[in-house]
């Protein structure tokens, strides 16, 4: 009978390391080409056009006028990633305990607001708050206000907005969280005399925290880049960022100051995650 070489363990570990660094070639050469050259490219800009200097980071955070938007920027996005966490909540609770087919229901319809048209939805909310609008005319009919309220060309517009268009980002990982606790971890807690507000602050809060820090910080760092909707509801004299950016790079052609502040965005987005992943951990997150 002839002898069997046994392979050498080392080898056998180093194989599937090798292959599985080539399968992630070609999303990594994506990745550098995409993403890492573009944001490469904006950084270089910002530091020499029109010339070579700090200038830009200077002006950007020496000026009024900027540090309003900024202000606005992350009051709204604070705000929003806020709200969207305290109604999102208990709609992600609830999907997580209905009976199945409701669920699904329920589901279905806050994936098919996801997939309606951005720019629709953001219209839809001009027409329901306009000083005409439903809201205003529902609120007068009932008598709980005698005047129209500025609900548009405002922050408020911008928040009620944004705040509708992020509350799937929320829910989604929640929901996948808040499905993942075994419930009998609760009717412990019941059965050693804890109410249901107990149960809640003490057990299904903390073992939820990664599925809220996911929706949060996901929210947090879509709101502080978008465009669509706080341009159409917030008005030129609301500005946030992203409309800054786009100002800068498109009508004033100021790509120097444009890559400022794309760069101190993407910053701050990076600390954002870091921190995320210091207080709650990438494996628990994920």
């Amino acid at each position: 009978m002839a002898n069997l070489a046994i392979p050498d363990k080392g080898r056998l570990r180093a194989k599937p390391r090798s292959g599985a660094f080539a399968y992630a070639m070609p999303a990594l050469v994506l990745i550098i080409l995409f993403f890492v050259t573009p944001v490469l490219g904006l950084l270089l800009r910002s530091v020499t056009e029109p010339e070579f200097g700090m200038q830009n980071y200077a002006e950007l955070i020496g000026s009024g006028t900027y540090l309003r938007i900024f202000a606005n920027t992350f009051l709204v996005a604070g705000v929003v990633t806020a709200l969207s966490v305290v109604i999102g909540y208990p709609v992600a609770w609830a999907l997580a305990v209905l009976p199945r087919h409701w669920s699904q229901l329920v589901f279905a319809i806050i994936i098919l607001s996801m997939w309606t048209n951005l720019l629709a939805r953001t219209y839809a909310w001009m027409v329901l708050l306009q000083r005409t609008g439903v809201i205003n005319k529902t609120l007068m009919g009932l008598g709980l206000i005698e005047q129209p309220l500025p609900l548009v060309n405002n922050l408020v517009g911008v928040t009620i907005g944004m705040t509708y268009i992020m509350l799937p980002f929320v829910i989604l990982p929640l929901v996948g969280v808040l499905r993942s606790i075994d419930p009998a971890i609760l009717r412990a807690g019941a059965l050693c005399g804890a109410n249901s507000f107990q149960c809640f602050v003490h057990i299904l809060l903390p073992l939820s925290l990664p599925g809220v820090a996911a929706g949060g910080l996901m929210v947090f760092v879509m709101a502080l880049g978008y465009y669509v909707t706080p341009a159409l509801l917030g008005g030129t004299a609301n500005m946030m960022l992203a409309e800054t950016i786009a100002q800068f790079v498109q009508s004033l052609v100021n790509w120097g100051m444009g890559g400022a502040a794309a760069f101190v965005l993407l910053v701050v987005t990076l600390l954002l995650y870091a921190l995320q992943l210091r207080l709650f951990g990438a494996r628990r997150i994920g």
